[in-house]
């Protein structure tokens, strides 16, 4: 849109620094709020104290928010990562509001310890490798240099698990990172967003005689989102990490349950709850297979969904009406690894669809806004999804996705004529015993960037893995080396 922005500044007073002003706020939240003393369990102690330094980052929050929302000439960035490995935010929150020392001056005062405070809180259960470093990593980086950047991720009510020696043997368990609440998110119903899934296509002509598509009898999912802060580094910006949470649109059938049938009257509401319940469910079965798919769309659709309310509340803020000429110079979405690259065919079905652009106009859009992060050399670590599960599953989506494919093709053929064995290595649908959907390759067909994450890694995916798209559109390909973050 890029208007002239309205001065914005921030609607909440800065709370004061100071030891005691904290001690004070401290001991509010810790008897008022949570109807606790001094002498409580010390996970009381932990929440008390970040809903205190909650309140001392709130300003830049809903200022950052305001601010980026209306500023000219700005990109705004959207991070979508299946992780994101943050690990604990009182420390990192304090370090970067600079506030550390009078913290631990305040709670000395009180005779508490700050370390034994911060120890109290859990790992956020949201990531466990490189691939969610690196997301926790960009995140900081972001909001440090003051860019707007917001990150999509899932709301998982488990982490991965946990470990101990029983008996000399390791055993697994559970994760359950949210049992005693989470005192850093907001959660905001209001933005919530349905996610569809199954169902079947019905064809109907619009008033312009253009042929256009319904994917009606669906099951839906209502996803919520949470957020979180992520502080910069002593610069009153704090950008934000939105999560996503599971349920129902309808969590409780009483004509069931009055039947006796209690299962089955929550059966809607457990089933959308198992999208959320876990980071990386086991894939070793159909099921397993199923639910992976259905968390990696539910994040992408419930995101593209939430960023493109964004943009047209903008536009109503700024008395416009959306243009979408304008979506790509004014969004861009990063997609970290294969696992939201479904994003590609979504935003093409919310173009399609919903907004009812055409073909033509809605593929000069997706193909300018979206970006992809690759993490891995080794084919087999790069996710593919069996037709027949995307059939059931997602039918509009696999539609869109042949059409995509068909077109691509063409392009190819025309590139190198009568080079089937190309086209076959570069097609989306790769052929064999039982078909599947390359998620890698769609990425790279409807993206306009494709990284690797270090120099070696980059030079090793266009020379191998890409080498085909490479030579295609070697203007695609670049490097993002990891950067290093205190947190």
């Amino acid at each position: 849109m890029n208007t002239t922005a309205t001065s914005v500044t921030a609607t909440l007073d800065k709370p004061n620094n100071n030891p005691q002003a904290i001690a004070d706020d401290f001991k509010h939240y810790l008897e008022n709020h949570l109807g606790r003393n001094n002498h409580c369990d010390p996970v009381y102690l932990y929440e008390a104290l970040s809903y205190a330094i909650r309140d001392r980052l709130m300003p830049g929050w809903c200022d950052t928010t305001q601010t980026t929302r209306l500023q000219p000439d700005t990109r705004r960035a959207y991070y979508m990562s299946l992780e994101f490995l943050i690990g604990r935010s009182l420390s990192n929150n304090l370090l970067n509001l600079g506030i550390t020392d009078n913290v631990d001056k305040a709670l000395y005062e009180l005779g508490n310890d700050l370390e034994q405070v911060i120890d109290q809180e859990a790992d956020a259960g949201l990531g466990n490798g490189g691939l969610g470093r690196l997301a926790a990593c960009f995140m900081d980086s972001c909001a440090t240099l003051g860019l707007p950047v917001l990150g999509y991720g899932i709301r998982y009510e488990y982490g991965m698990f946990r470990q101990h020696l029983e008996n000399g043997y390791q055993i697994e368990a559970p994760d359950h990172w949210l049992r005693d609440g989470n005192p850093w998110e907001i959660e905001r119903a209001e933005y919530s967003q349905e996610v569809r899934f199954g169902g079947h296509i019905e064809y109907y002509t619009d008033e312009h005689g253009q042929r256009r598509t319904h994917w009606v009898d669906t099951h839906n999912v209502l996803a919520i989102p949470y957020d979180m802060p992520i502080v910069g580094y002593q610069n009153d910006t704090v950008n934000t990490l939105r999560l996503w949470k599971a349920t129902a649109t309808d969590v409780f059938d009483l004509e069931e349950f009055n039947a006796g049938s209690y299962t089955e009257a929550v059966r809607e509401k457990n089933n959308a709850e198992h999208i959320s319940m876990v980071l990386y469910p086991n894939d070793s079965s159909e099921n397993g297979k199923e639910l992976r798919l259905r968390q990696q769309y539910f994040l992408a659709s419930a995101s593209l969904q939430d960023a493109i309310r964004i943009w047209e509340m903008t536009a109503k803020m700024e008395g416009v009406s959306p243009d979408y000429s304008c979506f790509a110079a004014d969004n861009v979405f990063q997609m970290n690894d294969t696992h939201p690259t479904i994003a590609v065919a979504e935003l093409m079905r919310i173009l399609l669809d919903d907004k009812l652009l055409s073909w033509d106009e809605a593929w000069a859009i997706t193909g300018k806004c979206l970006a992809y992060t690759n993490h891995t050399l080794l084919p087999e670590a790069l996710e593919r999804w069996p037709v027949d599960l995307f059939e059931r599953l997602l039918p509009r989506l696999l539609e869109i996705i042949y059409e995509i494919n068909a077109r691509f093709l063409k392009e190819v053929a025309q590139r190198w004529p009568g080079d089937t064995d190309r086209q076959q290595r570069m097609s989306i649908i790769e052929e064999g015993d039982y078909r599947q959907v390359r998620m890698a390759w769609l990425a790279i067909v409807g993206s306009f960037s494709v990284n690797g994450v270090a120099a070696l890694h980059s030079q090793l995916l266009v020379e191998g893995l890409f080498h085909d798209f490479y030579e295609l559109w070697p203007h695609k390909f670049n490097n993002k080396t990891n950067g290093v973050t205190p947190r």
